[in-house]
C-alpha cells in the first residue's frame, strides 16, 4: 500500500504536507519488514533538526530502526498514542501510526523526495 498523496524516502519514511505542517511516519513496507512494533521513541516538541538527522526510533520484535528526518524543521507535535499503543504503526501506518509533525521546513526540499510511483518502483526493484 503506497498512498498517492504522500512523499517518500529511501529509508521508508513518508511525509504528508497539510496547512504548512509536515506529518512523518514509516511506510507500510517498513512496518512489515520490522514485524510487530513494541516501542517507539518519540522526539521532543520544539526539537530542531536537519534533513537526515535521526529523530525517532522504532523497535520491534526483530530489530530497532532509526527514523530519519526527510526535511529540516521544528517538532510541533508527537503522536503520544504510540507510547501506550506502538502497534498502531503496524495497524495504521499512514493514519493513526504517524510519529510526529513539524513546521518551518523548506518546501524546495520536497523535490529530493520520491513520488508514490518512484517509491513503488524502489521497493519493487
Amino acid at each position: 500500500m503506497v498512498p498517492e498523496n504522500l512523499y517518500y524516502t529511501e529509508e521508508h519514511e513518508w511525509i504528508r504536507i497539510e496547512d504548512g505542517q509536515a506529518t512523518l511516519g514509516i511506510t507500510d513496507h517498513a512496518q512489515k519488514e520490522l514485524g510487530d512494533i513494541t516501542y517507539v521513541e518519540l522526539p521532543d516538541i520544539d526539537d530542531e533538526f536537519d534533513s537526515g538527522d535521526d529523530i525517532a526510533v522504532v523497535e520491534s520484535v526483530k530489530a530497532a530502526a532509526d527514523v530519519y528526518a526527510p526535511l529540516s524543521g521544528i517538532i510541533t507535535e508527537v503522536n503520544e498514542g504510540l507510547e501506550d499503543e506502538p502497534e498502531l504503526v503496524n495497524a495504521s501506518p499512514y493514519e493513526k501510526g504517524w510519529i510526529c509533525k513539524f513546521s518551518d521546513f523548506d518546501e524546495n526540499d520536497l523535490e529530493d523526495l520520491m513520488s508514490p510511483q518512484q517509491y513503488k518502483d524502489f521497493i519493487e526493484g
